[in-house]
């Protein structure tokens, strides 16, 4: 466990600058993993607008704590251990505004904290399409831009017109599209730029049209993934031209288990907390279910979940 006197200097550090917004020591971070896994941070900080945002970043590098920016903890291992220095959930900034409106396209700017379910419906309200492959994706804007989530041969580089970043200065900055280096689930983003907002473009259609295919990409998510389970997402990269899922399947690991943690009978890729997995298990699952795959296929995965925390005896 932490001793006591770091939490009695964060606690001070705090109590000294002026800032709006959510401050927790030592917080347990399975209450903020779509796994419910994950041992204490040093500090959980949710600013409340950016200009605490920019209080918040000033004050950590004046302190030199680290930071870690976290979206809705939905592609995420949380290590056992937990997580030095403070995390960063913005999950207070949720606004959406219409920027310019053309006749068959609209820009908008959505804060990072807006919960891509709430973007979804948004969008199937006003009759702006291009997000209904987003529907039953867990998670924030900030964190599908930073991991450049994709869903049916769609991905978020394809609607992202820019995002605004702060740097650990405090100093926000507006990236284009084209200066991210989008590529498979990453953007190239480092992690010490904090992303405030994205601007987007989408297209114009008939609110029922957007509404028949949310449904039915929800219809294809429900028959294909176990999303009414703890999980966090997929756990591999699908190799080029393959899928990973197949593969775990084909090398028979669906159903395999370590502690509490489990290979979902639906979809492969996808493990299951059933109810007190532990990142450790988690980690031991994917090493052999990856070398299963090694051994009958000759092909290494790579993980597309982020795994973060403290290592073991740095606790």
């Amino acid at each position: 466990m932490r001793s006591l006197h770091i939490n009695e200097k964060f606690e001070e550090v705090f109590s000294k600058i002026r800032f709006d917004g959510v401050v927790r020591f030592a917080e347990p971070m399975r209450k903020h993993s779509s796994l419910k896994i994950g041992g204490p941070a040093d500090i959980f900080v949710m600013p409340k607008d950016p200009t605490s945002l920019k209080e918040l970043l000033i004050t950590l590098k004046r302190e030199g704590i680290p930071y870690l920016p976290l979206g809705g903890g939905t592609n995420v291992l949380i290590k056992d251990e937990g997580i030095s220095g403070a995390v960063i959930s913005l999950k207070s900034l949720k606004s959406i505004e219409v920027l310019n409106e053309y006749e068959a396209s609209v820009h908008i700017n959505a804060e990072a904290g807006v919960p891509l379910r709430k973007l979804v419906a948004y969008a199937r309200e006003k009759g702006f399409s291009g997000l209904e492959w987003l529907a039953g994706i867990p998670g924030l804007l900030g964190g599908a831009i930073c991991g450049n989530a994709g869903a049916f041969g769609a991905e978020m580089k394809d609607v992202i017109l820019s995002v605004w970043l702060m740097d650990a200065n405090g100093t926000l900055n507006r990236l284009r599209s084209e200066d991210i280096r989008f590529g498979y689930r990453t953007s190239g983003i480092s992690l010490k730029d904090v992303i405030v907002a994205g601007e987007l473009r989408l297209g114009k259609d008939r609110r029922e049209g957007i509404a028949s295919r949310i449904q039915q990409f929800m219809r294809e998510k429900r028959e294909r993934q176990p999303i009414s389970e703890s999980s966090a997402g997929c756990v591999f990269k699908n190799p080029p031209g393959m899928a990973a899922g197949k593969l775990i399947d084909e090398a028979g690991c669906k159903g395999m288990s370590r502690g509490d943690i489990e290979v979902s009978m639906v979809h492969a890729n996808f493990f299951i907390n059933r109810g007190h997995g532990t990142s450790s298990d988690f980690l031991r699952l994917m090493g052999e279910v990856s070398g299963r795959v090694k051994e009958r296929f000759g092909i290494i995965l790579e993980p597309e979940i982020k795994i973060i925390g403290r290592e073991r005896g740095n606790e």
